[in-house]
């Protein structure tokens, strides 16, 4: 299950999308983001930069979660007592250091935020990855370490999309909590043995999730839609579809979370 959302640094129109496919192969979000120009903020898989290289509107942006979940697996293997002396520890300070940072910017409009970010937190960052090259040369050549310091290493350049833009987030946490649910329940799921069955839940999700991330209240915004739908089934224009998407102001105030 592939899932899309918009930044959560947008606080109005939030939109959650899944979109099954029997594979993990890069036709599928080559497909989804054909027509897509903007920044993706992505996990290290592979696939999403050889979309990126096809596709001269679009550009990847790396996830700092991801990243930072590298060294915090390194660091489970250190003993405790060892653990505030070790190279994944120190890491892992500076990234937090920079997510401090970050925090303090998020009620900011872009500019503002984008301004803060070349002042405050790029110099984080660039002495992060000044301390990683150097210290890179006396990592192990195998291990949880080893496998941190490539990740994040080759990850540089997209880790870095982040400083440029005000609007971009620093990570893709919102798609992560947006995939949890589905993952979680999946195991539950037996009724959903088929293809057609996969497609028709990725479209429930994405309803689902979406009324979700705009204040909605699910179940109520459900029976909404099914109550109101029927009612327009000959209209040939389809402008009323517009007074019952999530953000539209015209809905009822009791789907609305308080």
């Amino acid at each position: 299950m592939w899932v899309y959302r918009s930044g959560h640094l947008y606080k109005d129109k939030q939109i959650v999308l899944y979109d099954y496919h029997k594979t993990r192969n890069s036709s599928h979000p080559r497909e989804f983001l054909k027509n897509y120009s903007g920044i993706c903020v992505t996990d290290g898989y592979q696939v999403y930069h050889k979309v990126e290289k096809e596709q001269e509107d679009l550009r990847i942006a790396g996830c700092w979660v991801h990243a930072r979940r590298k060294f915090d697996e390194a660091l489970n293997v250190v003993p405790k007592e060892q653990r505030k002396k070790s190279n994944a520890y120190l890491v892992m300070k500076q990234i937090q250091a920079i997510y401090r940072e970050e925090g303090k910017l998020q009620e900011l409009p872009p500019d503002e935020r984008l301004m803060q970010r070349q002042l405050v937190i790029k110099p984080l960052v660039d002495a992060l990855f000044v301390y990683l090259k150097k210290m890179e040369p006396t990592v192990p050549s195998s291990g949880q370490l080893r496998k941190a310091y490539t990740y994040i290493l080759n990850q540089e350049k997209y880790l870095r999309v982040f400083l440029e833009d005000g609007e971009v987030p620093i990570d893709n946490n919102a798609s992560e909590r947006a995939i949890r649910g589905f993952c979680i329940g999946k195991k539950n799921w037996q009724m959903i043995d088929t293809i057609n069955g996969a497609h028709s839940s990725a479209i429930i999700y994405s309803i689902a999730e979406t009324a979700k991330a705009n204040n909605l209240k699910p179940y109520d915004y459900f029976v909404y839609l099914l109550e109101e739908i029927p009612k327009h089934m000959d209209d040939t224009d389809r402008s009323f579809l517009d007074d019952l998407l999530p953000w539209s102001p015209n809905l009822p105030d009791g789907i609305r979370k308080n």
